[in-house]
């Protein structure tokens, strides 16, 4: 009986990692919120790391976290790195794509608690007097996020944060 019972587990071992060599190699999660401002008056909060700690939700994490900026102030070459407590984790950010009022492209290195490298991007478009801004972040999704993906939704983690980013924005902004 013990025996079918380890082979039985076993099998289900075998099952769940098979299963997850079978999930998407890359990720993406998007959201987007309507902003009633104009693009000129948001862009400068997201093309500028310094200005992130008025909207990013990741700036709260770790109130002791230590920040670190470079390159230019702002725009295509600005760097921002952070080292904080584990919910914070550690990692860098650099701006390598910057078009004014429209578009932020951002290479995102996560060093801690898991090393990761994706892109991150923000968008933005002029709908009147407001402003459609989408925030996504997209990246490889080797093995280990295949298998921690079947047991947590990265799209709900992640995109809750990205909806009180775009919230903060928004506060920020249609002041």
């Amino acid at each position: 009986m013990l025996k079918k019972i380890a082979l039985v587990v076993v099998l289900a071992i075998a099952a769940l990692l098979i299963y997850a060599a079978t999930r998407p190699d890359t990720f993406r999660v998007e959201r987007t919120a309507r902003i009633e401002a104009p693009a000129e008056k948001i862009f400068p909060l997201i093309d500028d790391f310094h200005r992130w700690g008025a909207w990013s939700p990741y700036e709260k994490l770790d109130p002791a976290m230590k920040r670190s900026f470079g390159g230019t102030a702002s725009g295509k070459g600005a760097t921002y790195a952070w080292e904080g407590n584990d919910k914070a984790g550690a990692g860098r950010m650099e701006i390598v794509e910057s078009a004014p009022s429209s578009k932020v492209a951002i290479k995102l290195d996560f060093i801690k608690p898991f090393e990761g490298h994706n892109t991150a991007e923000f968008t933005l478009q002029p709908q009147g007097g407001a402003t459609q801004v989408t925030w996504a972040m997209h990246g490889p999704s080797p093995y280990v996020a295949k298998l921690m993906g079947i047991f947590f939704n990265m799209d709900q983690m992640i995109g809750k944060d990205f909806e009180t980013g775009l919230a903060n924005l928004k506060a920020a902004t249609e002041k």
